[in-house]
């Protein structure tokens, strides 16, 4: 694990390999290390997770991180193995596991370890994992996608709401961390009261993103011909293609592949195995 003897930036060098912290990560990390609670908002893409994994690989004990999205936790989890000795480095609970494969999870927290915990916010208020976690050593607690905590937000998830009394149960001297890369004021103030941390740092990166480039184009009728000729005309990158119905999503897989295009389809529809498959051949860049 980390050597508490190093600073901040040959920790990130040894773990990440980066020369150098982006925007306010430093800012962040560095008040999360003094057991300060932090409210991050920052762009996708700005470096958010690293926020919240650097400091757990730094500490002793097991940070909780809290997210809604499956694939982004086995995608975090697999990384931060990736740069390990160890798989129990980083683990995900929740009901997809198996009773052995659960009580492996329990086996290396305990043993100290795993560094980072990826939990959905349903699997936290399971009191057989309430329980377990009380009595182990936790470094804080992070809550990504912290807008899903507002009814004032666009993704509320009712769960979120109940995760104070979660981390009450599990101890109450616990540092919080929230991050999200979009609030508006009354959002940002409902996450704040909700998570009973309203002292907490506020740090709000510019959402200037100087290297991206927008482009809005009218819909036509032969549009996924657009699309097509749209992906060969930028042979060799990568893409997501979003479209409105699981349904609109197979087909145009189907038109893509036709048309000589690696396309796999992905939705909350396919078979776990099929989703997970589809995933890491985008991620391993096979499609």
């Amino acid at each position: 694990m980390a050597d508490t003897q190093l600073g901040l930036e040959e920790n990130l060098k040894k773990f990440f390999g980066f020369g150098q912290f982006r925007g306010l990560q430093k800012k962040v990390i560095t008040s999360l290390l003094n057991k300060e609670d932090c409210f991050v908002i920052m762009p996708t893409g700005g470096g958010k997770s690293l926020c919240y994994q650097l400091p757990a690989l730094m500490q002793e004990g097991t940070a909780i991180v809290v997210s809604p999205l499956i694939a982004l936790m086995k995608n975090q989890v697999d990384a931060i193995r990736g740069i390990s000795d160890h798989d129990g480095v980083a683990h995900v609970l929740n009901s997809s596991l198996s009773k052995g494969d659960i009580q492996q999870v329990k086996d290396d927290i305990s043993s100290g370890m795993t560094k980072l915990l990826y939990v959905a916010p349903e699997s936290l208020t399971k009191e057989e994992y309430v329980d377990f976690l009380k009595g182990q050593k936790i470094s804080f607690l992070a809550v990504d996608e912290a807008h899903c905590i507002s009814e004032w937000g666009h993704d509320f998830r009712p769960e979120y709401r109940n995760l104070r009394r979660i981390i009450d149960r599990i101890g109450a001297a616990i540092p919080i961390i929230g991050l999200t890369a979009t609030a508006t004021p009354k959002v940002q103030e409902d996450i704040l009261k909700n998570l009973q941390i309203t002292d907490a740092t506020t740090f709000q990166a510019s959402f200037n993103r100087p290297n991206l480039y927008y482009e809005v184009r009218p819909k036509t009728e032969t549009v996924d011909a657009d699309i097509t000729r749209f992906i060969k005309q930028n042979d060799g990158k990568s893409g997501i293609v979003y479209c409105l119905s699981r349904k609109r999503v197979e087909a145009l897989a189907q038109v893509l592949q036709v048309n000589g295009i690696k396309a796999v389809p992905y939705h909350a529809g396919l078979d776990a195995k099929t989703r997970v498959l589809h995933q890491d051949m985008f991620l391993m860049e096979d499609t």
